[in-house]
């Protein structure tokens, strides 16, 4: 079974908000004592944060449930209740995270440290000392803490690295790999060695180091699910140089350029901007029969593609990845490549930001009513049920708040428009209460 996990679905839930207290200032020799219950603390947030120590979301397989502590209840004396601490869940470097419900993208996570609040805990509830007024200086009202954000996060993998390996099975890109740097790939005289991308740091001769990514092979029709190519060609989104390894020798009967071509028509299918990333091409395998051949050919076919002939030609570098011939010439101008080429930024614009946004804004249904085939009216409804949830019913004074509320928001003329009558029955979450014209 692969070790290698890069994409995954997982449910966070912010801490609830502690309730508010009700009680009263009852002390010997102290007059005229009041309200005297004390807020509750605020529910602690779920937060990502980037561990360069992970590369994988492999940590996430068999734990896809997070959950944040509820902040402290309200206490007498007025104190107030303390609010509970964040819940941190270290992500690898390159995550992206979107909404599972909505696609929205929260956040691209790529930096040590980096950190993103996925899920918002809910405030502390108001305690009796809060509503106290001239009118009612000893009231018996609080309110229940607000609950916390829950929701459902997709996060999605997409590993850091400069330079991005592609070309077709048994092409040579692991064996290139594991002789430019530490990386130990599992190498394989078949199709499809490779089914997890690798990583690999290289240092050049000059002292120059860049990250290596080499991707499981492509075939044709990857991008429409052939093969294992469309599972892992997110992976090169982030790269700023592609490294186009080619099997020059033939041995398969393939044509060289014809898979140049082929592969090419893969990443502009999987992603159009891919296509803008600078590309070295490696014609691997020099040191067989008619690589040499092949080569010439190559470069006439190459040459008659050019549509403009003052474009630059795309630099070609012969090596053999066995025998080591040319490696350093490669490596030194992909680390040339590097310094001129700029990061290729994925979601500039598509990133929500947590902000304010001021002005007019449509009159959207606060509720919503239904009716049951038992006759019952049921309200629904993000702010009715967020009230419900943060009223005590242990409390009358709290429920004649809340019947105010529901009146405030228009519930009772609704009902009455839908044709509800004295002494049904109307239902909000578990909680049922009989209409009263």
């Amino acid at each position: 079974m692969s070790m290698f996990l890069d994409q995954v679905t997982i449910d966070v839930k912010a801490g609830k908000g502690g309730d508010g207290m009700v009680a009263f200032r009852r002390e010997k020799y102290v007059p005229d004592g009041g309200p005297a219950g004390g807020d509750g603390g605020h529910g602690g947030d779920v937060i990502l944060v980037v561990d360069e120590g992970l590369r994988t979301l492999m940590d996430f397989r068999f734990h896809r449930h997070f959950k944040a502590t509820p902040g402290e209840n309200g206490m007498s004396k007025g104190m107030h209740g303390r609010g509970a601490e964040d819940t941190y869940v270290k992500v690898p470097p390159g995550t992206t995270v979107r909404d599972a419900e909505t696609g929205a993208l929260l956040g691209d996570l790529v930096t040590e440290g980096q950190t993103l609040v996925v899920a918002r805990g809910g405030r502390g509830g108001r305690g009796n000392t809060r509503f106290a007024s001239p009118r009612n200086p000893a009231p018996e009202l609080a309110e229940n803490g607000e609950p916390g954000q829950e929701r459902k996060i997709e996060l999605e993998l997409k590993v850091l690295a400069d330079v991005g390996l592609v070309g077709f099975p048994s092409v040579g890109k692991s064996t290139l790999l594991s002789v430019i740097s530490s990386a130990r790939p599992k190498i394989g005289a078949y199709h499809f060695t490779t089914l997890v991308p690798n990583l690999g740091m290289v240092t050049t001769s000059d002292g120059r180091s860049f990250a290596v990514a080499d991707l499981p092979g492509l075939i044709e029709g990857a991008s429409q699910g052939v093969g294992l190519g469309t599972q892992f060609l997110r992976h090169i989104e982030r790269t700023r140089v592609i490294l186009h390894v080619i099997d020059m020798s033939g041995m398969e009967g393939r044509d060289p350029y014809e898979d140049y071509l082929a592969i090419n028509k893969e990443l502009e299918s999987h992603n159009l901007r891919l296509l803008e990333r600078p590309q070295i091409i490696v014609a691997n395998k020099m040191d067989m029969p008619q690589s040499e051949e092949n080569l010439k050919n190559f470069k006439e076919k190459l040459q008659g593609q050019k549509t403009d002939e003052f474009a630059d030609d795309i630099p070609i570098f012969p090596i053999s990845a066995v025998s080591k011939k040319g490696l350093q010439a490669l490596l030194n101008a992909t680390a040339d490549l590097l310094e001129t080429t700029p990061e290729f930024p994925l979601y500039d614009e598509e990133i929500e930001e947590d902000v304010v946004h001021y002005g007019y804004q449509s009159d959207e249904p606060e509720f919503e009513i239904t009716r049951e085939p038992d006759a019952t009216w049921v309200l629904s409804g993000d702010k009715i049920e967020k009230l419900f949830q943060m009223t005590n019913f242990a409390h009358d004074e709290t429920v004649m708040r809340f019947a105010r509320q529901l009146r405030g928001l228009g519930v009772d003329e609704a009902l009455r428009a839908r044709g509800a009558k004295d002494g049904d029955i109307v239902r909000i979450g578990n909680f049922e209460f009989e209409f009263v014209e």
